[in-house]
């Protein structure tokens, strides 16, 4: 019977009949298809369903397949052979490596199918019984089935478990990569070195993957042998190693065939020889033995693909002293042309001198043994002059490679000297403000390689720039790489004890912290002292004195010896304003006043210098030790205690810890909390009176801080300093130094604010400070004031703080030559120019203060003429220059009712001084919006001017600035007086009548009438009944 004849079965139930044109068709397609199957599993399979097919032919002539068992197993048998169009499918894949790719789990799947086939036939042996001939082929072809040989060879089996592993996507060494070339070239059977048949079957993969259904693994695996092919293919046999310099190339000896390396491509280092016979270099072989081992396959030699029973790798010892000779012959040769032209000047060509630096870096790095044969050939000192006469000429790519050589051959300590002694520090350091990345990488490197030598390090600290250099790249995260090398390098500096300060003056505080922390007795004494005398930064003195505060703080109970060193360097950290909150919660204070206080101390003097320095600058910045104890015993730096002890130490001590005490007094009364507290205390136990001994003294600082504390002394208690000046007869003496151009201008400021403070009677104005101080001190305001430079130093703005103050003593003086000075040195003039000072409120009040003083004399001078009988051409006999000169027609001040002057000194009017009093209301301090109130108020105070006044101030604007005023005001001096403002203003029986309705005015009123001082109730009372004179509310408001 033919295999292709059709054949009708007997009739059989409709699901055999289905079952059995399935296996029919099925079996048709597999065996009427010519498959060339390169795999040795497919080929078996479809052999034996050929054999199935011919015997089903002769079943369905035959045999009666109705019965139970026959359709089970035309079922099962249509099933396996479904089944098995999809490995076959895939064997039938153009692209071989997917097929090895998948090559165990195609294979496993057609011998369960085949076994599964077998299972199927021996279901029908009974019913074929009565054929004994068809029953044995049946049987037969069960067995076959069942037996098939259907399995991998062992090379199909490695390269599927390495295949499987690249899945992974692991990093390979160049030997493991062309070992896996081999392994996968032997299982397609292609030879290694076909690299366009190799290059042909990849693509095919990546093609048979981009087309259909693939799997992540299959595209791992894909981008794996790509990525290896690419390197493995596109390697340069270093049989040219040798040979890539252009010149002396005919001095070359080209390398053996028998010297490189199969998997690495270059020359043997350390030639071993397998039970394969095949010899390659022990570090790649033990690489793939490796590789093997962790993939669960037998190591194989990649040559062959023969397993190895032994992994003994014996060395070739005729094969590596053939190669050494070789290496040796051509060192030399190399040597030689590089000696040549680093010689002629080594920049003819830069392509040539990259080749030359490049073979130098081979044999120092391949051949460590040969370093002394370039360093004796002089190489090494032409490199580092090359770069050191020629880096500007050499590109940073030509740099970067001397510095490699370099670094390389540093490893030869011989080599490293003569780099030290050519000066290979500076053309490092040099690299470093380098752009390229390269560069600095070997910069770094040889800076780190040379830093483990102690005096080397200790230079390297010292080179100009250096640290700063190392400090930047280790801060800049961006570059994680060079960072972590300058890191390196630094650390390496830290280990030297000589590298500390240099360390710490480029912010490098750790290792002094260490030391001064945690180091021996000696080693924290030396950080000590170093740390008196430092430089610090701000930020430095305040990360040490956190860390570091407190063991410093410990040394001054603790150790004798080092109370001096420890008192400098608490002083050293105290310069820094923020540190007094630390160094005070450290426990500084009471350790201050200990030194202090003793009396019997070696030293002593010098000590307690530098414990009331210390101390001065904590309590020069208010805060954190106003509350905080200042000795052991509970005391406050302002309690009667500490004050009483200071001011006895005045009379006890030296001139310079004099001047330190003082200092200290002075700290304590700048401070809002401290001051009255402790200007009491030094009255108390006659502070004053000890402090005015020392202003005439010769030492400068001790004079000073008495001057300043005086000055602040006299803001509390005007009238006691000036009881005691009067009692001394100093004040001649203050007035002598203020006017000395030999002062000081800090003694200067402090004298002027001190004779600002006093309450002088107006005799003592006339006479003991007198006109010629009035016309120097207007003459100093001026000079002040021009100062565009120096106004904004605090001793400039105390300086004319004071002489304001001192102004106003004289602007309330009624002595006819003091006004006549007034009108002169145009006093109005100045005081309003203190107006638009936008930075000092203080000026700005003293401004204010002075234009109402000027004003008052304006209006006492006014009713001093309303009273006199006779006419009078000047404004009156006592302040005859208050106006000018009279006219035929003249026309009256609103607010004085007498003519005034243009440039007079003592009318706001007539010194537009109106507007700018209006302004300061709206100031944000208190101070100064009240004593523009007091100013402008002078202007309204004479009732024989009020309808005019008011009516003038109306059109500047002033009640409407005073309501507004009012709204927003609590109880206060300021409140007082802007309800008499409104108070005189609302006696005007029009401006009543307007305000009647305003319901915000009447409001703000009964708030100061429910909680003003009694003066405030008074004048608020009077502006509501005149309010209900008008609008009847008053019934109301009393409700």
């Amino acid at each position: 019977m033919s295999s292709t004849a059709t054949f009708s079965p007997p009739p059989m139930p409709p699901e055999g009949a289905a079952s059995f044109d399935s296996i029919s068709r099925t079996l048709t397609e597999i065996c009427s298809t010519d498959d060339d199957f390169t795999c040795d599993p497919p080929r078996r399979f479809t052999a034996l369903v050929r054999r199935l097919q011919l015997l089903f032919q002769e079943v369905a002539a035959f045999a009666d397949l109705s019965p139970p068992p026959a359709l089970t197993a035309i079922r099962g048998i249509s099933a396996d052979l479904e089944a098995s169009r999809a490995p076959l499918s895939a064997y039938r894949s153009p692209s071989r490596i997917r097929i090895l790719i998948n090559c165990d789990p195609l294979c496993t799947s057609l011998r369960t199918l085949a076994s599964s086939i077998s299972s199927s036939l021996n279901l029908l042996d009974s019913l074929l019984s009565p054929f004994p001939d068809l029953r044995k082929k049946a049987a037969d072809l069960s067995v076959d089935f069942q037996c098939s040989d259907i399995r991998l060879t062992e090379n199909e089996v490695r390269v599927y478990r390495t295949l499987q592993k690249e899945a992974e996507v692991r990093s390979i060494s160049k030997a493991v990569q062309s070992a896996i070339i081999m392994d996968v070239a032997r299982a397609l059977g292609i030879d290694p070195c076909d690299h366009p048949k190799l290059s042909e079957n990849i693509k095919q993969l990546r093609s048979d993957i981009s087309c259909g259904l693939s799997s992540v693994a299959e595209r791992k695996i894909l981008m794996s042998l790509e990525k290896i092919f690419d390197s493995w293919s596109t390697e340069t046999c270093l049989a040219t190693a040798y040979l890539d310099a252009d010149f002396e190339e005919n001095a070359q000896i080209p390398p053996f065939k028998s010297f490189i390396c199969p998997l690495t491509k270059e020359v043997m280092k350390d030639p071993v020889v397998l039970e394969s016979s095949q010899n390659y270099d022990r570090f790649a072989i033990l690489k793939w033995f490796e590789r093997c081992m962790e993939d669960g396959r037998a190591p194989t030699c990649p040559m062959t693909g023969q397993e190895q029973v032994s992994l003994e790798l014996k060395r070739n010892i005729g094969l590596a002293g053939t190669i050494e000779e070789w290496v040796n012959r051509n060192i030399e040769v190399q040597i030689k042309a590089a000696l040549q032209y680093l010689g002629e000047g080594g920049l003819s060509s830069e392509d040539s001198a990259e080749k030359v630096l490049n073979s130098l870096y081979r044999i120092s790095e391949e051949h460590p043994e040969s370093r002394y044969r370039v360093r004796n050939a002089g190489i090494v000192n032409l490199v580092v002059q090359m770069l050191k006469k020629q880096s500007k000429l050499m590109g940073s790519r030509l740099r970067w490679k001397a510095l490699m050589t370099l670094h390389s051959m540093a490893r030869d300590e011989e080599s490293k000297l003569i780099m030290l002694k050519e000066g290979i520090t500076r053309l490092a350091i040099r690299s470093l403000s380098e752009t390229s990345e390269k560069e600095r990488e070997f910069a770094l490197r040889i800076l780190l390689d040379f830093s483990v030598e102690e005096e080397f390090s200790l230079n390297l600290a010292l080179e100009k720039g250096a640290l700063y250099l190392l400090t930047s790249i280790a801060g800049n995260s961006n570059q994680p790489s060079l960072s972590n090398l300058a890191e390196d390098v630094l650390n390496s500096m830290e280990k030297v004890e000589g590298n500390i300060e240099s360390l710490s003056k480029e912010g490098r505080y750790q290792p002094l912290l260490i030391r001064l922390c945690e180091g021996s007795k000696d080693v924290r004494m030396e950080i000590v002292k170093l740390l008196g005398k430092m430089n610090l930064t701000d930020s430095g003195r305040n990360y040490i004195a956190r860390k570091g505060g407190r063991v410093l703080v410990g040394m001054l109970s603790s150790n004798v010896d080092g109370l001096e060193p420890s008192l400098r360097a608490l002083y050293n950290l105290s310069s820094l304003s923020d540190n007094a909150a630390v160094l005070v919660g450290q426990g500084l204070l009471p350790a201050l006043t200990a030194i202090l206080f003793t009396k019997q101390l070696d030293g002593s003097s010098n000590l307690k210098e530098l414990a009331a320095l210390t101390m001065a600058k904590i309590v020069s910045n208010p805060g954190h030790w106003e509350s905080s104890f200042a000795d052991n015993e509970g005391h406050e730096m302002h309690s009667a205690f500490i004050i009483h002890k200071l001011v006895e130490l005045l009379d006890l001590s030296s001139g310079e810890c004099r001047a330190a005490v003082l200092h200290v007094l002075c700290g304590v009364m700048t401070s809002p909390k401290a001051s009255d507290s402790a200007a009491t205390h030094i009255r108390s136990c006659n502070g004053i009176k000890t402090i005015l001994q020392f202003l005439e003294l010769s030492d400068e600082s001790c004079r000073a801080h008495s001057f300043r504390l005086l000055s602040l002394l006299s803001e509390k208690m005007g009238q006691v300093i000036l009881e005691e000046f009067r009692s001394s007869g100093k004040i001649p003496f203050l007035k002598e130094r203020l006017q000395s151009p030999h002062s000081p201008l800090p003694e200067k400021a402090d004298i002027s604010c001190i004779l600002s403070n006093l309450p002088f009677s107006d005799t003592e104005v006339t006479n003991l400070l007198g006109p010629d101080l009035l016309t120097w001190a207007v003459t100093q305001v001026k000079i002040q004031s021009s100062n565009s430079l120096g106004k904004n130093s605090k001793n400039a703005r105390n300086m004319i703080d004071g002489l304001l103050g001192l102004l106003l003593h004289y602007s309330k003086n009624h002595d006819p030559k003091i006004i006549s000075l007034i009108q002169e040195t145009h006093f109005m003039a100045i005081f309003r120019e203190q107006l638009s000072n936008h930075s000092n409120h203080r000026v700005k009040r003293l401004g204010a203060l002075g234009l109402k003083y000027l004003s008052e004399s304006a209006s006492l001078s006014s009713a001093t003429r309303d009273s006199e009988v006779q006419p009078f051409t000047g404004f009156c006999a006592p302040f005859v220059l208050l106006c000018g000169k009279p006219s035929v027609i003249r026309s009256q001040c609103p607010f004085h009712s007498v003519h005034c002057a243009d440039d007079s000194s003592f009318c706001l009017l007539k010194a537009n001084a109106i507007k700018q009093l209006i302004d300061l209301m709206d100031d944000d301090n208190i101070e100064v919006q009240l004593a523009a109130v007091e100013a402008l108020l002078t202007l309204i105070s004479d009732t024989g001017t009020f309808e005019k006044a008011v009516e003038k101030l109306e059109e500047f604007g002033l009640f409407k600035e005073a309501v507004l005023l009012l709204k927003g005001l609590g109880p206060g001096e300021l409140q007082e007086r802007v309800v008499l403002m409104v108070d005189i203003f609302l006696q005007k029986k029009s401006l009543a009548e307007q305000c009647a309705t305003n319901s915000d005015l009447v409001k703000a009123l009964v708030e100061a009438l429910k909680h003003g001082n009694a003066n405030t109730r008074s004048y608020a009372q009077d502006a509501l009944q005149n309010l209900n004179q008008i609008s009847g509310i008053g019934d109301r408001l009393s409700r």
